[in-house]
């Protein structure tokens, strides 16, 4: 499994960089994908995906434990669509 850190390694031995310098990219990156979505937004990276904030709508659930019903309040929630060169990396094509 790949972390945070990994990516960060990654970053700077591509851009000859320090490992502050590619946090900073990272994080610029990953901050910039998440306010656009809070906003509603999306942001569409050809060949790899689009991250979209979608609203979910309000409804009424079953609390599991207790089976009582309740509100749950609408809410934007994160979501990712995969791009086709994306799904064929993965698929091994």
């Amino acid at each position: 499994m790949m972390k945070k850190q990994d990516l960060i390694t990654i970053i700077q031995g591509i851009t000859k960089g320090t490992k502050v310098q590619a946090e900073e990219i990272l994080k610029a990156l990953t901050d910039a994908i998440a306010d656009e979505m809070a906003k509603g937004g999306s942001v569409d990276i050809a060949g790899f995906g689009k991250f979209e904030g979608i609203m979910r709508d309000a409804r009424t659930a079953r609390n599991p434990r207790t089976g009582e019903m309740v509100k749950v309040a609408a809410k934007r929630v994160p979501k990712f669509k995969a791009g086709k060169a994306l799904k064929d990396k993965v698929a091994g094509k």
